[in-house]
């Protein structure tokens, strides 16, 4: 069996790896558009050799794509036009709008939905890392809609992947990606900028930058290639939770302002509750 990888970057490098390790098909064949990437992920061993597109669904049982939502928007339809008895899973962070756009193709069934959650703030062929699934969890979004085989076929890499699974609705995971994932980003990428704006002024500022400023700030490092896309395909609830955030931010900034410090301590104490999900 050969598996495709449509995009072999973070995602995408870091499942050849661990199918490479496990030996779990005769031929991993990578498909991507940068020249660039495809030569680095040659020389890291990602993926066995580079083809295009047609060639790989030719020529391969499973394509993943690994690729920002919105080339997945327009790259999926034409896949799912061609394919026979392939099965095609789609990782992308976001899955309403995709599923709405192929939820009438008569190839439906031969697609399967799932989103890993794992993944680190770099990008690139070079940012893949052996383990970087391992124990996280892989979410199945509407997968009822697929066909056994294809669904089965998928899971067996989400096993080789040695992730943990789940099932949701395509609005019930864009909702919960806006609140664990897509928030951490934005408020991340807002840090940034608050501080380098005060850089400006105050050129030392970041020699006092200890482990708590770098854990907090540093996803801001990640690509905006990928994530504009996000925030553009899961708008409704990503404004829903920035405005819940932005409403947080105006109260404790209240407290302060007011010298309120009580409820500054109560504010703090409440969200400590976070303790009883995060260890």
């Amino acid at each position: 069996m050969n598996i495709a990888i449509v995009g072999v970057g973070l995602i995408g490098g870091s499942i050849g790896i661990r199918l490479k390790e496990t030996q779990f098909c005769e031929n991993l064949i990578g498909v991507d558009k940068s020249e660039t990437n495809q030569k680095k992920a040659l020389q890291l061993a990602l993926v066995d050799e580079f083809r295009s597109l047609e060639d790989a669904l030719a020529n391969c049982k499973v394509i993943i794509l690994t690729i920002p939502v919105d080339a997945i928007m327009v790259l999926l339809p034409q896949i799912l036009d061609k394919v026979t008895d392939q099965v095609i899973i789609d990782m992308g962070s976001t899955k309403t709008n995709i599923l709405n756009l192929i939820s009438d193709h008569p190839k439906r069934g031969r697609y399967v939905a799932a989103h890993p959650m794992a993944g680190t703030e770099y990008s690139g062929p070079e940012a893949a890392i052996p383990n970087l699934f391992k124990d996280k969890m892989m979410v199945y979004v509407e997968a009822f809609k697929s066909d056994e085989d294809a669904f089965e076929l998928a899971d067996s890499i989400t096993e080789q992947l040695e992730m943990k699974t789940s099932f949701m609705t395509a609005d019930e995971h864009d909702m919960h990606t806006a609140y664990v994932s897509h928030i951490s980003h934005l408020t991340s990428f807002a840090l940034a900028l608050t501080v380098l704006e005060k850089e400006k002024s105050q050129g030392r500022i970041f020699e006092l930058a200890g482990s708590g400023f770098q854990s907090t700030v540093r996803l801001a490092k990640s690509s905006p290639e990928m994530w504009t896309p996000i925030f553009k395909q899961n708008r409704s609830n990503v404004l829903e939770v920035l405005e819940e955030h932005i409403k947080q931010l105006q109260h404790i900034y209240d407290k302060i302002e007011s010298e309120d410090y009580d409820a500054v301590h109560k504010w703090i104490k409440k969200s400590n509750k976070i303790k009883r999900i995060i260890k």
